[in-house]
């Protein structure tokens, strides 16, 4: 295994203790962080850190199985579009934003390609995945990976953050709200009605909630104010392995049993068509509250 990369300071001071809300930083040996008041925080050999607090039991994640999927399917570049949507969305202002927070960012790769095109900018991907934060830990020297429960009270300082990113993972509304600095942004990802629709039904996918937009509206705008939607969407073509590793690596994994998802594609003709379909919603603080856009 080779050395754990060195934690970006600018990074580490975005965190928070998960016991005393305290600042944390980085020990001198590079082993884990500390706060003032003592408590201590392992780092892992990997390089990931758990910001648990004591006796805090977080929502399984992925698994090992399902991470391993979406590194390859990402890798391959499938959804460098929606990646690069993203980007798009975070730099939409004049100033571009310093400090950025994936909630529920899995291995990190979309918050990876928005700081690629952010040189001065760090980042924190903060998954409860153990298998995903693994590999976040590696991402991108500019970013640190972090365990923790996306719908608890997470374990980053009040204000701090100029945009959170929110890509097919939950949307915790007043904590995001806490961690926006005044002028901050929201950026979260959605799934469209038409998102994966040739799969969905052949091989019996979950289905996109027809309430969506009220679900998200209920979770956001009680404390972040809506600043417009885009969309997203492009035709793949896949084969049937890459097929796999898409259906691999999302919640239908949990649903499915991996030998009947084979046999159901083995009918598939190949190339498979495939359509990518997502809105991207931009919201304010609060504390930046202007005039509501008209919807």
């Amino acid at each position: 295994m080779s050395a754990r990369p060195p934690l970006p300071g600018r990074a580490v001071a975005l965190l928070a203790c998960p016991v005393c809300d305290g600042p944390l930083s980085t020990l001198p040996d590079g082993s884990g962080l500390r706060c003032a008041a003592g408590h201590l925080f392992d780092r892992a050999r990997q390089g990931q850190i758990s910001l648990l607090p004591p006796g805090h039991r977080a929502p399984s994640g992925d698994s090992a199985a399902m991470v391993a999927d979406r590194v390859a399917f990402l890798g391959a570049g499938h959804y460098a579009g929606i990646t690069r949507a993203v980007g798009d969305a975070v730099l939409a202002d004049d100033a571009p934003p310093e400090t950025l927070l994936d909630l529920g960012g899995g291995t990190g790769h979309h918050l990876a390609g928005v700081l690629e095109r952010l040189p001065g900018a760090v980042g924190v991907v903060l998954d409860s995945s153990p298998y995903a934060a693994r590999r976040a830990a590696r991402v991108h020297p500019r970013a640190v990976a972090v365990v923790a429960d996306s719908w608890a009270r997470l374990p980053v300082r009040d204000a701090v953050v100029d945009r959170v990113l929110v890509v097919f993972a939950p949307r915790n509304g007043p904590e995001i709200a806490r961690v926006l600095r005044p002028g901050g942004r929201l950026v979260v990802v959605t799934p469209a009605a038409d998102h994966l629709a040739e799969l969905v039904g052949p091989l019996g996918l979950l289905r996109v909630d027809p309430d969506k937009a009220q679900r998200l509206a209920a979770a956001l705008e009680p404390h972040l104010v809506p600043a417009g939607t885009t969309r997203f969407r492009q035709r793949l073509e896949l084969d049937r392995a890459a097929v796999e590793t898409l259906v691999g690596m999302g919640p239908h994994a949990r649903h499915l049993e991996r030998g009947g998802l084979a046999t159901a594609l083995a009918g598939f003709p190949e190339p498979v068509q495939v359509t990518v379909s997502v809105e991207i919603g931009t919201y304010r603080s609060e504390a930046d509250r202007r005039v509501r856009p008209s919807v």
